[in-house]
């Protein structure tokens, strides 16, 4: 865990990936957990410390993660992120070539809650739930036989990036949920949170906070 930004409203780190972003059923240690934590010594708070959560990454997923150190900055937050004005750029990799150069995604998605999965739907099905999701995709780079994507959601469905890729015939590296054939040797996938931008829910300033791909494992050839 890194952080890479943090004033009397927010904390903003960096995740790495398969450390999940809240307490879940495997008991590790949470991003939350850490957040708290590195807040409890470094401001000498008593008791429990309050640490909102805005917004989550899967846990094989890395990148720039905000949480808000007030009640009022969390509300405000989250207005930004249901209003889509929360701005969110992702690197993606893939070993199967992307049908262009760049391109738009546009599914219904409709999530199982029971088996925690995302399929896709068309948008005329009876079926009920079904929501709509948005991706601007780009190719970025190819090599050594992987392919780097920059992904651009425009709407935040659960598991969107990961089904929407699986959707175009280019399921992350990695992601055997969604249609990869083998899974990486350390339980992550090929999706990073590079880029994550905002107004300040105090100041109603602009802020951009980035973080780059793990150096190691699938990554290194774009990072070297």
């Amino acid at each position: 865990m890194r952080v890479l930004y943090e004033d009397n409203h927010l904390l903003v780190l960096s995740k790495p990936a398969c450390v999940p972003t809240v307490p879940d059923s495997s008991k590790d240690v949470s991003l939350l957990d850490w957040g708290k934590m590195y807040l409890k010594k470094t401001r000498s708070k008593p008791g429990n410390v309050f640490l909102g959560v805005v917004h989550r990454l899967d846990r094989p997923v890395s990148g720039v993660v905000c949480f808000a150190v007030t009640s009022k900055a969390a509300s405000r937050l989250s207005d930004q992120f249901r209003a889509h004005k929360m701005s969110k750029t992702y690197l993606a990799l893939t070993e199967k070539k992307p049908p262009s150069e760049q391109g738009v995604l546009e599914h219904m998605l409709i999530k199982n809650m029971g088996k925690n999965i995302v399929r896709v739907t068309s948008p005329g099905s009876a079926e009920a739930g079904g929501k709509f999701a948005q991706t601007c995709w780009t190719l970025l780079e190819a090599k050594e036989g992987i392919y780097l994507l920059e992904l651009k959601p425009g709407t935040g469905r659960p598991h969107q990036l990961r089904v929407q890729c699986a959707a175009m015939g280019c399921p992350l590296l990695g992601d055997v949920k969604y249609g990869a054939e083998v899974p990486l040797p350390d339980a992550s996938i090929g999706l990073h949170a590079y880029k994550l931008e905002f107004l300040h829910p105090i100041r109603r300033k602009g802020h951009s906070f980035s973080t780059p791909p793990p150096g190691s494992g699938p990554w290194r050839p774009f990072t070297g």
